[in-house]
């Protein structure tokens, strides 16, 4: 179970009721697939995706990046049940589809650049914070299904030293290590 408060719970409400899916979650999914190009592999069936110009117009990858933020918003209306609500989708993105982990922070990382931008000077650090617990409980139920346990209770401070220890592995490019890292 995910600790949750008052500020974090109407932060993340706010944050998804005032997005534009339609605008937000392609050009996340647009600057994911441009920024970190080996992403790319798992949309093969896509067409034509080889130059920037050609994803950002590409229709499937745009009814995707739409797609990705109505599954967000399942996990924004199921706040206290976050698990349940990606369990189907989670072993279907580990299991049939053979998803990298790593790529769901790398969607996460720019989803926020995105969000961020829309939001100009609203976007302070608690809301950051906020919304960087959110997707890392989103991210982290992810990894649950190719070895990495959620923890009971999950906090800022949490997030913060998980992602710490993630950017050191990646620093160092032990990533292979990273794959392993649990909480404990």
């Amino acid at each position: 179970m995910v600790e949750w408060t008052d500020f974090e719970r109407t932060t993340i409400s706010s944050i998804f009721a005032s997005l534009d899916y339609n605008d937000v979650g392609p050009k996340a999914l647009c600057r994911c697939l441009i920024v970190y190009p080996w992403t790319q592999r798992y949309f093969a069936s896509f067409g034509n995706l080889y130059n920037p110009e050609a994803i950002k117009t590409n229709p499937n990858v745009v009814a995707h990046g739409v797609k990705v933020l109505h599954g967000l918003d399942r996990a924004v209306k199921n706040m206290d049940n976050i698990k349940a609500t990606y369990a189907e989708l989670s072993v279907k993105h580990s299991e049939q589809l053979h998803v990298d982990p790593d790529n769901f922070r790398l969607l996460a990382d720019c989803l926020t650049i995105v969000i961020a931008a829309k939001m100009g000077s609203a976007f302070t650090c608690d809301v950051q914070a906020a919304l960087q617990k959110f997707v890392a409980v989103v991210k982290c139920l992810w990894e649950e299904f190719n070895g990495t346990l959620l923890p009971e209770v999950l906090s800022v401070s949490t997030v913060a030293l998980y992602y710490s220890h993630v950017n050191k592995c990646m620093n160092k490019k032990l990533k292979k290590k990273c794959a392993y890292f649990r909480f404990y």
